[in-house]
């Protein structure tokens, strides 16, 4: 048991230790933000700007996949009902896989950004915790980090991680003991963490209920972009729970993190609307009802009353017909008449 629990403290070091220079270099940047701009919520703005303006290549990719998975929607349920059943399972997988190949289609491709964030979300949230790490009881503070800081104290509980000992965020934290005062909020707090008031609790319930709104607002411009998707009950489902699972994620993580993911939405709202304002993507037109006409003969008369319009030409009877003789009736009674008395 002592042999596995070292086994993955070892993997768990591993990956850790592979993943430090990339929590060094998003520090690191958020750090020289700072030194310019020396406001936590400004710096980390401008550092979303930068990953987002990265990411805006996939956002549009991802975004023309969403539609082109709307559009062959039709021919994919055609084939569910074509091919149902377990037996046909395997053909089913190899008539939709020849499906995406001759319209270009990803299946994987809109939930792209969804999964794309993820990775920058944890990395973000590893960056604050340990830009903001304290320890307990304080440490001695180094005698160049007081020289470079200008300190005044020589013990401190903060003990930032990633970024340089010598920037200014390094010195603002350890002499705010990690806080990251901003606009009158310490960022480094959770939602439930403890506050002094519940008035103080405030601004971070109010940025999880904006988060939340703006990827509800979203997904609802995606989905009225595409009457298509209403139709799509797993579409509507997701619509409706990924804003809820993502509000459970948004109490867990410092303030912040959650002001990375309201400017990083607001940026993918407002690319969404550039590339469909652009014409770069259409978006798919409402399906059109086919009203069908009423059973039984009132129904047959209706139908065909409206196939025929204002202006039709009633065709011609044909030579044969004009020129077959009309019969008289008193005609055909005197005929009648004769084959009696024969």
């Amino acid at each position: 048991m002592t042999a596995h629990i070292l086994l993955l403290g070892n993997i768990v070091s591993s990956v850790g230790q592979i993943f430090q220079p990339i929590l060094k270099l998003f520090a690191s940047i958020l750090a020289f933000i700072y030194a310019i701009i020396p406001n936590y919520a400004i710096a980390i703005s401008i550092l979303t700007i930068i990953i987002m303006g990265a990411l805006t290549p996939l956002t549009v990719k991802s975004t023309k996949s969403m539609i082109a998975m709307q559009r062959v929607q039709p021919e994919i349920k055609k084939l569910q009902q074509k091919y149902k059943g377990a037996e046909n399972r395997a053909q089913l997988n190899e008539e939709l896989m020849r499906l995406y190949k001759e319209e270009k289609v990803n299946p994987a491709g809109g939930c792209l950004p969804m999964f794309i964030q993820f990775p920058f979300l944890i990395i973000l949230y590893d960056v604050i915790r340990g830009i903001t790490n304290t320890v307990t009881p304080a440490v001695k503070i180094p005698a160049n980090v007081i020289d470079a800081c200008h300190l005044t104290i020589t013990h401190a509980n903060a003990a930032p991680r990633y970024i340089p000992d010598t920037s200014k965020m390094y010195c603002d934290l350890v002499a705010h003991n990690g806080q990251m005062n901003s606009f009158g909020i310490d960022l480094a707090l959770k939602p439930f963490s403890h506050h002094s008031s519940w008035i103080a609790a405030i601004p971070f319930f109010a940025l999880v209920g904006i988060a939340v709104a703006l990827q509800y607002v979203q997904m609802s411009r995606m989905s009225k972009r595409n009457p298509a998707s209403q139709q799509n009950s797993q579409m509507a489902t997701l619509q409706k729970f990924m804003p809820i699972i993502f509000a459970y994620i948004y109490f867990l993580i410092p303030a912040a993190v959650l002001i990375y993911m309201v400017v990083s939405s607001v940026i993918r709202i407002l690319t969404q609307e550039a590339i469909f304002a652009s014409g770069a993507v259409k978006p798919l037109a409402a399906p059109v009802a086919t009203q069908r006409p009423a059973a039984g003969k009132a129904g047959a008369i209706a139908a065909s009353s409206t196939e025929k319009k204002k202006g039709d030409v009633v065709p011609a009877a044909s030579e044969d017909e004009s020129s077959k003789p009309t019969a008289n009736p008193s005609t055909r009674s005197k005929n009648k008449r004769k084959r009696k008395e024969r």
